[in-house]
């Protein structure tokens, strides 16, 4: 470990004896996840400040209506789906979309939503359904696609789109419960995710801290980054005063991308969205605007969304809300494995289970985590 983030560790533990008390922080962000685990950032935390996994995961916050929608347009012989790769293997109600193209479904895996454009236009006779998933780093690929198929007058692209916004989610995740009782995982502040933060830029937080008095801090996914992130949680922490700070700055602005800000605007609107573990939050999901409902899968096909199906036992949700870890679930590590999948937090590579399965019982030292 660098001298400098020696300094940075140093200071987290005598900013931990000054605060007290445990303190609480939540990464909202997959891929901060994976690198926490990854380089050992708990290993060298101070015993009160806990990092808990928030609903980062993409593939994971999808509600299971979707991936069975999903399942249904894979099985009608005239389409081809497509879809990314950590998609594929999430249970369904009747399988996943691998069991139901190993039964002959012609489920495509791709890596950017460009590529179904190419499939529709090299496949003109069959229907080519795009499976939208992701928070706003991958919708503006969503919206450009569409409309660079709508300009080369391509009929045979359709969309299912279940694209998430990251801030309602968090402002949830605060909100007192509408039973009235006690809000579930109290929080002392939120490490912001990098990538997200790129398009909807680092003031899109601000609400956070002014409605609900929660310090955000928007860091990278080097150990650098984050423990200098956690620092300066911690810092508020020991303040009193919650603020809205971000260390990544030479990639995040205030403003974020404002081509990528009016590709959304302009293709999506904001719509209430179904969350695995969160339930119904307005204003948190995109669905396509008016003008381009014509490449709507659900319409273009006929099909509604049903109902919810969880697998009986399997936490993924409270897992995703921060209420659990893995390890508290009786399915983890037995039932469900990444070889043997029960919910998508151990299918995802980004999910929480696939990273406590992964790294946690070969936490890497601290002496691994380079600057």
């Amino acid at each position: 470990m660098s001298a400098a983030l020696s300094e940075v560790v140093d200071e987290l533990r005598l900013l931990a004896d000054r605060v007290g008390r445990q303190v609480q922080f939540m990464e909202v962000c997959g891929t901060h996840t994976v690198a926490v685990f990854r380089h050992g950032i708990r290993t060298l935390l101070p015993a009160s400040v806990r990092l808990i996994s928030g609903p980062g995961c993409p593939v994971c916050v999808t509600a299971q209506r979707y991936i069975d929608a999903a399942g249904r347009l894979a099985s009608r012989p005239e389409v081809i789906l497509a879809t990314y790769g950590d998609m594929l293997r999430v249970p369904g109600r009747d399988g996943s979309l691998q069991t139901l193209r190993a039964a002959g479904a012609d489920v495509r895996v791709i890596t950017s939503a460009r590529l179904a454009l190419e499939l529709a236009r090299r496949n003109p006779r069959r229907e080519v359904v795009f499976f939208a998933v992701g928070f706003e780093t991958t919708a503006p690929a969503t919206a450009a696609t569409l409309l660079e198929a709508q300009r080369l007058g391509v009929p045979n692209l359709s969309m299912l789109v279940a694209h998430k916004l990251i801030v309602p989610a968090m402002l949830q995740l605060l909100a007192p419960p509408a039973d009235g009782s006690a809000a579930g995982v109290p929080l002392d502040g939120f490490l912001c995710p990098g990538h997200v933060s790129v398009i909807i830029g680092s003031q899109a937080y601000r609400p956070i801290v002014e409605r609900h008095a929660t310090g955000c801090v928007v860091a990278g996914f080097e150990p650098g980054q984050i423990l200098r992130g956690l620092l300066h949680l911690l810092r508020q922490v020991a303040r009193g005063r919650p603020a809205l700070e971000n260390v990544y700055s030479q990639v995040v602005r205030p403003a974020g991308n404002p081509t990528a800000r009016a590709l959304l605007a302009r293709v999506f609107v904001e719509a209430d969205a179904d969350w695995r573990g969160l339930g119904t939050i307005p204003a948190s999901g995109l669905e396509l605007a008016p003008h381009y409902r014509a490449f709507d899968a659900l319409e273009r096909f006929g099909l509604k969304l049903g109902e919810d199906h969880e697998e009986p036992g399997c936490r993924c949700g409270q897992v995703l809300t921060g209420s659990i870890t893995p390890p508290d679930c009786t399915l983890f590590g037995r039932r469900c494995t990444p070889a043997t999948p029960i919910g998508p937090c151990m299918v995802s590579s980004e999910g929480t289970c696939a990273a406590y399965y992964r790294y946690a019982t070969q936490q890497p030292t601290a002496v691994e985590c380079a600057p």
